[in-house]
């Protein structure tokens, strides 16, 4: 709870993801990859519930053996591929409905720890902001990225009047990294999204922003786990 507000954080795992096969149940860096959000989740001042939403029996039995409960199961309906990402948390706000915010972390962000989770939730709610997400610089900067015409032609994707030499001298820019994401009940009911124009970013850095989308990227993720280990 925050300023008298009941937060609930959702953990949403379907178990037909494409990338990597059974991802979130995957033993990574002696653990399942679930267990990485479940753990720093857990830790949250603020968070007065933890659940997960699946339809995944396996998966509901794997969270539950690392303390986060499930206390409905996912339709299967709301776990399809192209199953809009807001649609299994507004199933979960119709479910448990007793709640002032949402925080979505997403078992994909191993890396996060609990210092970003209060934060991001500290910074919308005192800035009395109804949604805000977390974000990092990414690694190239958009300034210096370009597209190819018909012809093959180098094109910018940032129409500039000069060209930027020096990556000093770049807008520095954000990319959302999938973390963190906090809501407004009400508000999100309404907007049916997490981002608006309303909504405030949360920095992290790149070293915590580790999105696990394919094998190389649990490759590199056991790699940072066993560097910070020696």
């Amino acid at each position: 709870m925050i300023r008298g507000k009941k937060v609930l954080g959702i953990i949403p795992a379907r178990g037909g993801s494409k990338g990597v096969p059974r991802k979130n149940i995957r033993e990574v860096a002696g653990k399942p990859l679930i267990a990485w959000t479940i753990e720093e989740a857990q830790k949250s001042r603020y968070i007065d519930r933890l659940i997960l939403s699946s339809e995944d029996q396996e998966i509901i039995r794997v969270a539950g053996q690392w303390g986060c409960e499930a206390p409905f199961v996912r339709p299967t309906e709301l776990s399809a591929d192209d199953t809009p990402g807001i649609d299994p948390v507004l199933h979960a706000l119709q479910e448990l409905p007793d709640y002032d915010y949402i925080v979505l972390l997403q078992p994909t962000s191993p890396l996060r720890s609990v210092e970003d989770i209060d934060g991001c939730i500290e910074k919308g709610i005192s800035s009395n902001s109804k949604s805000c997400v977390s974000v990092t610089e990414p690694e190239k900067n958009p300034y210096w990225m370009y597209l190819l015409d018909a012809e093959g032609k180098m094109r910018p994707f940032v129409d500039n009047e000069e060209l930027v030499l020096r990556r000093q001298d770049l807008p520095k820019v954000y990319a959302l990294n999938g973390a963190v994401y906090v809501a407004e009940k009400e508000w999100l009911r309404q907007e049916r999204s997490f981002l608006t124009r309303e909504t405030l970013g949360y920095e992290m850095p790149q070293e915590r922003s580790l999105d696990i989308d394919t094998e190389l990227d649990l490759k590199v993720f056991e790699a940072l786990i066993a560097s910070r280990e020696n």
